[in-house]
């Protein structure tokens, strides 16, 4: 079951095109970042009811169930960075380690049903709490613990390239869904 962390500093998508899944966030209008935050999760439906729904591709490569667990929790975490974005001045978020949540909540086991409805929900939040941001606030600042620093503007580009990116993992493993 074991996969190898992902150490990589994927910050680098906000200065050019990712060559996996093709995201561009210079490209991306902040006014659509909530259709396309709803347009994701609603693309995750038809991958949960996939009959190998939890089969790995390979060993050392999540199912698209784990895909799907980590873009729900994914959702939730960024919702909650966003907030404190809005809310507080230049907040340090806490860490997060996605490879060790996996584990912890046990990905590969959930009920594909439960988490299409919990990335749903966790989806629509983000979209709508994007969704209330005003100009003025697209500017405010917050950070990471390595030292990363964001604008709101580019922890959305930033942020919507994980579930773009993991939807094109998983309908480009061969799966029969279509983003």
């Amino acid at each position: 079951m074991a996969i190898a962390k992902d150490t990589k500093d994927w910050t680098w998508v906000l200065d050019r095109t990712c060559p996996e899944c093709g995201f561009e966030s210079r490209s991306v209008e902040m006014w659509r970042l909530p259709s396309l935050i709803r347009a994701n999760a609603a693309a995750w439906l038809e991958v949960l009811v996939t009959p190998d729904v939890r089969r790995r591709p390979a060993d050392h490569v999540w199912s698209p169930l784990e895909y799907a667990c980590h873009v729900r929790d994914t959702f939730r975490i960024f919702e909650a960075r966003l907030q404190m974005m809005l809310t507080e001045n230049d907040p340090l978020f806490p860490n997060w380690d996605q490879d060790d949540t996996a584990i912890a909540e046990r990905y590969w086991e959930q009920d594909p049903v439960l988490v299409s409805r919990g990335l749903l929900e966790a989806g629509d939040a983000i979209a709508h709490r994007f969704a209330a941001v005003t100009d003025a606030q697209w500017s405010r600042p917050g950070r990471r613990s390595d030292g990363a620093r964001f604008t709101v503007d580019s922890f959305a580009r930033y942020f919507l390239h994980d579930p773009v990116h993991h939807l094109h993992d998983v309908t480009a493993q061969g799966g029969n869904v279509t983003p």
